[in-house]
């Protein structure tokens, strides 16, 4: 059994952090679903800037939809919903085999809307509803302003993942955002089955500290805070809130591991897969990473369930000078922040290559 099944089997959902049309026109991504048990997909500007820059094959839709009168936002969001929608549709036995808890896949609101409530709000809907697919998530960051959206669309029946959470603290925040939407269904004699995960950025608090602690602590923040964060995780799905919910029949939030690829060379570079692994929730992956593991990756024992030696662990990062709830803080600001470079880059990138194309 190859280590990505055995993943699977601990009870954990592995999802391709990558997409590109080249992927599924090829059927690589359909390999994927059958060989290496992925089972959902995440997509954010970067992945599709890459995507564009280094493929030929969005020239001839782009040379299209320019001639039909698109640019800037629009023409991505429809080359975009184009790829996640036939993505989609390869996840959609999966989707309905395990009643949508898996199968599913993500698409980002702009970057720019990360500070607006009102408008994240607003293109949640209207992006859930123009890609016509029931395992699309729409992709909400859980910064201040991203809380009250998440709550909003949740309650407008729009599928979340709820993204750029780093510390428990935030992810609580983001798990109780989506509570309220859910309960606030349940009051107004709606279905309260609306799907979410909360996706928890793991390798840059280890990126943010390389530098600054001493060897023996180099490459544990991350661990250690994912598992301070799967206690906060079960703590959450314990309450009376969440048993509630529940018990009105909805699946509730899943916990997602994101940012899971190594960034420091010298490590393992499936170094946070195998520490991980855990029941009712997702590892979303960079492909690289998804055929290492494959390759390579072994498969201990799950998380446990009480933070194990995270706080004993955090201490040691404490006396190392490192304040942890500033760094969460800042670790999101600056995330955020990066998505919408990110997303600046691929405008211009759509840009040029709309006029190349129009010429």
């Amino acid at each position: 059994m190859n280590a990505t099944k055995k993943l699977h089997d601990v009870g954990q959902s592995l999802w391709l952090d990558n997409i590109t049309r080249d992927l599924l026109d090829d059927g690589t991504l359909k390999r994927y679903i059958a060989e290496l048990s992925v089972t959902g997909l995440t997509s954010n500007p970067t992945i599709f800037n890459m995507a564009f820059k280094n493929s030929k094959t969005y020239d001839g839709p782009i040379a299209d939809k320019v001639k039909a009168g698109m640019n800037g936002e629009d023409l991505f969001f429809d080359l975009a919903i184009e790829d996640l929608a036939r993505a989609a549709d390869l996840f959609r036995p999966l989707f309905d085999r395990t009643n949508g808890v898996d199968g599913w896949v993500s698409l980002e609101v702009s970057p720019l809307l990360a500070h607006d409530t009102d408008g994240t709000v607003a293109a949640a809907k209207a992006l859930h509803k123009k890609a016509g697919r029931p395992n699309l998530f729409i992709k909400i960051p859980g910064t201040k302003e991203g809380l009250p959206a998440i709550e909003d669309a949740i309650f407008a029946g729009v599928p979340v993942n709820v993204t750029l959470l780093f510390s428990a603290d935030q992810y609580v925040a983001a798990a109780e955002a989506y509570l309220r939407g859910i309960e606030r269904r349940i009051e107004a004699g709606l279905n309260p089955e609306v799907a979410s995960v909360a996706s928890v950025f793991v390798s840059r608090w280890d990126g943010a500290v390389a530098s600054k602690v001493p060897a023996e602590l180099v490459n544990k923040l991350g661990i250690a805070m994912s598992q301070r964060l799967y206690k906060a995780y079960h703590d959450m799905l314990a309450s009376h809130r969440w048993q509630r919910i529940n018990n009105e029949g909805a699946h509730g939030q899943r916990l997602l591991w994101a940012s899971t690829g190594t960034k420091d060379p010298k490590a393992s570079d499936v170094l946070y897969i195998g520490a991980l692994a855990a029941p009712n929730t997702v590892d979303t992956m960079p492909e690289e990473t998804l055929l290492a593991f494959h390759d390579h990756g072994k498969v201990g024992g799950a998380l446990p369930r009480d933070g194990g030696d995270a706080e004993a662990t955090l201490v040691a990062f404490a006396k190392a000078g490192v304040d942890i709830d500033a760094l969460a803080a800042k670790l999101q600001t600056d995330a955020a922040k990066s998505f919408v470079d990110s997303w600046r880059d691929l405008l211009k990138a759509i840009e040029a290559k709309s006029k190349v194309l129009a010429a």
